[in-house]
C-alpha cells in the first residue's frame, strides 16, 4: 500500500479524488451467492505527486488478482478501436519505412486487434500479453505471442531470443503497470538504436478538464501527463521527440519516444502539447484542487435522475459493461434494483453480474428485447457506435442517456 510516489519515491500528500472502496472494475461474477460473498472491495484513491506531477493511486490491488488467465477485456470488441489500430499500422508503415526486415512488438497486445494488420503487410511481429486467454486467441489471428509481464529484465530476455525491435507500440498500458520506471527501461533494453517506441494514453488534462473520473480504476495505477512521461523516460535515458493528440478515450495522447542519443529531432506536436500543460499548470498544486467536488456534484446530479425515473414508473438500463461503467456506478452506489440490465457485445461477460452493483450483463438483443424506457450509455467515448447498433430502442420509444460531466446539468437524454 504505497502512500509514497511509484516514481520519486516522495510522500503522496496532494489528493485529486477518493472514489472509496470498490471492486476490481472488470471482475465479473459469477451469478451465484458464492461469488457475491466473497467479492473483495480495495481503496481507489487517485493522489498527486508534488515532485514528479505523476497522479497514481495510493493503494495496489494486486496485479495477479487484476490481470489473471481470464481477464475478461478484448479489444477487438470494439470496430472503432481496431479501425484506430489499423490506421496506426498504415501510418507508421510510411513513417519509419517499415518492412520484411523490421520487428514490430507490442506491450499487453491483448487479443491481437492491433498487430494483426503488420501481420497483414509482411512485417515480423511480437506481442507481450500476460493474460493467457487473450494471447491464445491472437496466436489464432497470425500474431506471435509471449505471455508473460513486461519489464527490463523481460525486454532484456526478449530482445536475446528475438533480436530488438524497430517499433513498440504501448497502448493504453502504461498506466497499468505499478513499477513504471522498470517498465519504462524495458523499452530502452528492447528498442534499437534509431528504434521507436510510442505510449498512448488518456490525457489527464482531459481527465481534469472533463470530470473523467470514470477513468480511474485499480488497473490504472497512474494517470498520465507528457510533463510526468517525460521526467519517466528521461529517467532510464530516453526521450519525447513527438507527441500526437488523438480522440479515443475521451482524449488521448500518442507520445514517440526514442533513446537520448537517437537521431529524431523534436517536433511541433512535443511542443504545443508541452505549452497546453504549461497554461493549465499542471505543475502546480492548484490544478488538482476541487476535483473532489466535481465529482460528488455529478454523482448527486446521476442519482436525482434515477429517483426521477423510479418515481415515474420508468426502466432503466444500461450498455457497456466496461471498466469505467464500473467505477461510475458504484461511486454513484447503483443497485441492480436501479438498472435491470447492462448489455455488452463479449460473449466472456454475458450471463455474468457487474462488479459491486451486481446487475446482470445480457447481450444487446436481450437488451432490446427487454424494451427498456431508458438505456445509459456508459462508454460515453462510444456514444455514437453504440447508438447506432441499439437503433431499435427508439423504436418503442426508449432514449439514450449520456453523462457529460462539464455540463452543470451533466444528464444528456437523447
Amino acid at each position: 500500500m504505497p502512500n509514497t510516489c511509484r516514481f520519486s519515491g516522495l510522500p503522496l500528500t496532494l489528493s485529486l479524488v477518493d472514489l472509496g472502496d470498490t471492486p476490481l472494475a472488470n471482475s465479473y461474477l459469477e451469478n451465484s451467492e458464492e461469488a457475491r460473498l466473497n467479492e473483495k472491495s480495495y481503496p481507489l484513491h487517485a493522489k498527486v505527486c508534488e515532485s514528479s506531477w505523476l497522479v497514481q493511486l495510493d493503494h495496489d490491488a494486486p496485479a495477479d488478482a487484476i490481470f489473471d488467465h481470464d481477464y475478461a477485456y478484448l479489444s477487438s470488441y470494439s470496430k472503432s478501436w481496431v479501425a484506430h489500430a489499423k490506421a496506426y499500422a498504415d501510418k507508421m508503415e510510411k513513417r519509419f519505412e517499415l518492412g520484411a526486415e523490421s520487428l514490430v512488438a507490442e506491450v499487453a497486445s491483448n487479443d491481437g486487434y492491433l498487430l494483426q494488420h503488420f501481420v497483414a503487410k509482411g512485417i515480423p511481429v511480437v506481442g507481450i500479453e500476460p493474460a493467457g486467454h487473450a494471447a491464445s486467441i491472437a496466436e489464432t489471428k497470425g500474431v506471435r505471442s509471449l505471455v508473460r509481464f513486461f519489464g527490463e529484465e523481460s525486454a532484456s530476455e526478449i530482445a536475446n531470443e528475438l533480436g530488438k525491435a524497430d517499433l513498440i507500440a504501448a497502448n493504453n498500458v502504461l498506466a497499468h503497470v505499478p513499477d513504471i520506471r522498470d517498465f519504462v527501461a524495458g523499452f530502452k533494453a528492447f528498442l534499437k538504436p534509431e528504434g521507436i517506441a510510442t505510449f498512448e494514453f488518456p490525457h489527464l488534462l482531459n481527465l481534469i478538464d472533463k470530470v473523467q473520473f470514470d477513468t480511474i480504476y485499480h488497473e490504472h495505477y497512474s494517470y498520465l501527463s507528457l510533463l510526468a512521461v517525460e521526467k519517466i523516460v528521461k529517467s532510464v535515458g530516453l526521450r519525447a521527440f513527438d507527441v500526437e493528440e488523438l480522440s479515443t478515450h475521451g482524449g488521448s495522447i500518442r507520445v514517440f519516444v526514442c533513446h537520448e542519443d537517437a537521431s529524431y529531432s523534436d517536433q511541433e506536436g512535443l511542443t504545443s502539447v508541452r505549452k497546453k500543460e504549461a497554461d493549465a499548470r499542471l505543475d502546480s498544486a492548484d490544478a488538482y484542487r476541487g476535483y473532489q467536488r466535481k465529482v460528488e456534484h455529478i454523482k448527486l446530479k446521476f442519482n436525482s435522475f434515477l429517483e426521477g425515473a423510479a418515481a415515474e414508473g420508468k426502466s432503466v438500463a444500461a450498455y457497456g459493461a466496461a471498466a469505467k461503467g464500473n467505477t461510475f456506478l458504484n461511486f454513484c452506489g447503483v443497485t441492480a434494483d436501479q438498472i435491470k440490465a447492462v448489455a455488452d457485445l463479449n460473449p466472456q461477460k454475458q450471463n455474468k453480474l457487474l462488479p459491486g452493483t451486481h446487475i446482470p450483463i445480457v447481450s444487446p438483443d436481450a437488451l432490446k428485447a427487454m424494451k427498456p424506457d431508458y438505456v445509459i450509455i456508459l462508454p460515453w467515448n462510444l456514444r455514437d457506435e453504440i447508438a447506432g447498433q441499439m437503433a431499435e430502442i427508439r423504436e418503442h420509444g426508449g432514449q439514450f442517456v449520456v453523462i457529460d460531466a462539464t455540463q452543470e446539468e451533466p444528464i444528456s437524454v437523447f
